[in-house]
């Protein structure tokens, strides 16, 4: 089924005051969105219910949780911690592995009409290869590699701060597939010569940025809370850092689209992140304290943002701040 604009009419992508026409439509790649919200990977991405779900809520689009070629249960509680400031999480890459989850995923592109991004990660090249045939079997519209998870040894930071083997990861999957490939990379990937070897090797699109390494300990306990020690800082705390990183990547690559992730906790902070060079915004820890309202709030902050200061499409703020 083709998910084009056509099909989004159940949330509105232009909007209409009298005689002025707000549009919120964006493009990743060869992805066109209703809107410049996207789940991020790692909340609700498990099942077709649960994707339904958020598309239902008004998401511009969809990223599942990641997809390993086998199933992983994870670390033991606890594994998430509320900071006040942020949160803190080791889950482990949790998920039903690349062959039970082809056929949610398979349901879940059959009846979801916005683009279905699918995380995947892997210890080598051979399983990152078997799960993005997979997803592609399956009918998602894009491929997102976890290149950047902080907390599970041999996966995610430890396979993108390896240069040549994400090279021929991303050219082995231009080479059988015409669907984007984008990369969810941490700070630590940001360095302009490393994003250059991406890009040259075919990547498509940026999500940034992913959760930062980070440890909690209970003094009354005298021990790390989380059961893994070190986990994933994500929330308030790290959006100054997500949106320098978006900002040197648009001012650098300014032709590759961004998901913007970090911190996006209302519509204030996602038009920051769209006006540092953010096509989209990604949208995760924010429901855990907002459920999934926060997609309808931050579409009609964009919107009031929009008519209030005289834009007419949400194009025209992307990257403003370079342009000045």
């Amino acid at each position: 089924m083709s998910k084009t604009l056509n099909n989004f009419s159940s949330i509105r992508e232009k909007v209409s005051h009298g005689k002025i026409t707000v549009d919120l439509t964006t493009s990743i790649s060869k992805l066109s969105l209703r809107n410049p919200t996207v789940l991020a990977s790692g909340i609700l991405g498990s099942s077709y219910s649960l994707l339904k779900r958020v598309e239902d809520a008004g998401a511009g689009a969809l990223t599942t949780k990641t997809i390993t070629r086998d199933p992983r249960e994870g670390y033991v509680n606890p594994v998430f911690v509320d900071l006040g400031y942020g949160y803190l999480n080791a889950i482990g890459l949790r998920n039903p592995g690349a062959e039970e989850f082809s056929k949610e995923l398979s349901r879940a592109t059959k009846n979801i009409q916005i683009p279905i991004i699918t995380s995947i990660g892997g210890s080598k090249f051979e399983e990152f290869i078997f799960v993005a045939e997979k997803m592609l079997e399956a009918g998602c519209d894009a491929l997102e590699l976890n290149l950047s998870c902080p907390h599970v040894d041999g996966y995610g930071l430890d396979v993108g701060l390896d240069a040549k083997l994400t090279c021929e990861i991303i050219k082995q999957l231009k080479s059988v597939s015409s669907k984007p490939i984008f990369a969810k990379i941490s700070l630590h990937q940001s360095q302009k010569n490393l994003l250059e070897k991406y890009i040259n090797a075919g990547l498509d699109g940026i999500t940034a940025i992913n959760a930062l390494k980070g440890l909690a300990i209970s003094i009354e306990a005298l021990s790390p809370i989380l059961s893994n020690v070190i986990g994933g800082l994500s929330g308030p705390c790290i959006k100054p850092v997500a949106l320098a990183i978006v900002y040197e990547i648009h001012r650098e690559f300014p032709d590759i689209p961004i998901i913007g992730v970090g911190g996006i906790q209302s519509p204030e902070d996602a038009i920051e992140m769209i006006l540092v060079g953010a096509s989209a915004v990604g949208i995760g820890s924010a429901i855990v304290r907002k459920d999934l309202k926060i997609f309808m709030e931050i579409i009609d902050g964009i919107e009031r943002f929009l008519l209030d200061n005289g834009f007419k499409s949400v194009k025209e703020l992307i990257g403003y701040i370079n342009r000045r």
